[in-house]
C-alpha cells in the first residue's frame, strides 16, 4: 500500500506548512482576511476538482473524444453551524472540443462521479455532489 502520511507544521502566525505523500510542500492560511494562501476547505474544492477533472479527461481520451480546452468549476455552500462543513458542491464541467459528443462527456462524468473520483465518494455522505456540463465546439 503506498504510503499515505500527510504532515502539517505550524509555521507562526496562523501559516501552516503542509507536506502531502508526495512530498510537495504547500502552505496554508488561516487567517482569512489575508487570504495569502489556500485554506484546507478551498483545498478540498480543488481536491474534488482535480480528481474528477483527472477521471474526466482519461475517459474522454479512451474515447477518442477530441477535447481542446478544459476547465472545472467547483463551487460549495457551506452550513451555518459548526464546524460548517459543506452541505452542497456544484461541479461545472466546461468542455471545448472537436465533434464531442454528449453521450461521452455524460458517461465520462457520471463514471467519475459514481465509480472513480475518490475525494467525491469520501464527501458524498455529508455533501450534496451536483454536476453540470457544457460542450462548445472547437473553431
Amino acid at each position: 500500500m503506498k504510503d499515505t502520511k500527510a504532515t502539517v507544521r505550524y509555521a507562526g502566525d496562523d501559516f501552516f506548512v503542509a507536506v502531502p505523500p508526495s512530498g510537495h510542500a504547500l502552505t496554508l492560511d488561516m487567517k482569512g482576511e489575508r487570504s495569502s494562501a489556500a485554506s484546507p476547505l478551498e483545498l478540498l474544492l480543488v481536491a474534488l476538482g482535480g480528481c474528477t477533472a483527472a477521471d474526466v479527461v482519461s475517459i474522454l481520451r479512451k474515447k477518442r473524444e477530441d477535447v481542446t480546452e478544459y476547465r472545472v468549476e467547483v463551487k460549495g455552500e457551506r452550513r451555518e453551524e459548526y464546524p460548517k462543513s459543506f452541505k452542497r458542491i456544484e461541479v461545472r464541467h466546461i468542455l471545448r472540443g472537436r465533434g464531442l459528443t454528449e453521450k461521452s462527456v455524460a458517461d465520462a462524468i457520471q463514471l467519475s462521479d459514481e465509480k472513480y473520483c475518490g475525494v467525491s465518494a469520501t464527501l458524498r455522505p455529508t455533501a450534496e455532489i451536483v454536476t453540470s456540463y457544457e460542450i462548445h465546439e472547437q473553431e
